[in-house]
């Protein structure tokens, strides 16, 4: 529970540090924490790909006794599109599969974060003809919180 609490703190306070080249990408929802994830899994189910997990890390702490604002994770990709991309660079790995957190700031806006594709090429150095495998998360994102 306490390493979940501080991935998301670490994700919250990566995504608002816009001047840093972090690789992450946030997007300003227009609706709550659980609308934006229920509507990024609608889509990511309707493009037939797989929803490994969806975590609420606010339900988590909550349990733990501990509170803290919204967010939640979805965990979701396709093993066609993914497996090329760990088979030309393995560490890639560590970031698959595709992760969106939706997460609620101090001042009550609501924010879609993932890591950006062009990162994970350049972290893991997988060759660019493989980047449209994951690049479509952007589009997800974007028309999830619109």
């Amino acid at each position: 529970m306490k390493l979940l609490t501080w991935m998301l703190m670490a994700s919250a306070a990566i995504a608002s540090d816009a001047g840093a080249d972090n690789g992450v990408v946030s997007v300003s929802s227009n609706y709550s924490v659980s609308e934006t994830i229920d509507r990024l899994e609608s889509l990511v189910k309707s493009k037939q790909l797989t929803v490994f997990a969806r975590i609420d890390f606010s339900a988590d702490a909550a349990k733990a006794g501990l509170s803290m604002p919204p967010a939640q994770m979805l965990i979701f990709g396709n093993p066609k599109a993914g497996t090329p991309l760990m088979l030309a660079a393995p560490s890639v790995a560590i970031d698959l599969p595709l992760k969106a957190l939706a997460w609620q700031g101090s001042d009550g806006r609501v924010w879609l974060s993932y890591n950006a594709p062009e990162y994970l090429r350049r972290r893991h150095g997988f060759p660019d003809t493989l980047l449209p495998n994951i690049a479509g998360i952007k589009a997800l994102v974007e028309q999830a919180s619109r």
